[in-house]
């Protein structure tokens, strides 16, 4: 009884630590898709290995949090040319599109 309280416990913690990214439509992902092979592209390389703005590879990503990458996306970086997103993204958006930056979402 103990053991399985403790794994529903283990569970809940791990729920509430690491949230699902909400799964946009597939309309909404291709556009999503679309505006990181472009958008973000023309900045940090149609490849995503760095120009103007930073690598957007999944091992340079791993180095930040992903909390930390979405309120990149959202907030933009002031004082550098990175701008802010969140007048045309959501939160969830955003870390759909760190989801599938890191290689975890298609």
């Amino acid at each position: 009884m103990a053991l399985r309280v403790s794994l529903g416990v283990i569970g809940l913690v791990l729920a509430v630590a690491f949230p699902a990214v909400a799964e946009p439509s597939e309309a909404r992902r291709h556009q999503l898709r679309n505006m990181v092979e472009q958008d973000c592209g023309s900045c940090h390389g149609m490849t995503r290995k760095g120009g103007l703005g930073s690598p957007l590879l999944a091992e340079d990503l791993a180095k930040v949090s992903a909390e930390g990458l979405v309120e990149t996306i959202l907030e933009g970086r002031p004082g550098t040319p990175m701008p802010p997103w969140k007048s045309i993204l959501s939160r969830d958006d955003a870390a759909w599109i760190v989801a599938y930056l890191l290689g975890e979402v298609k």
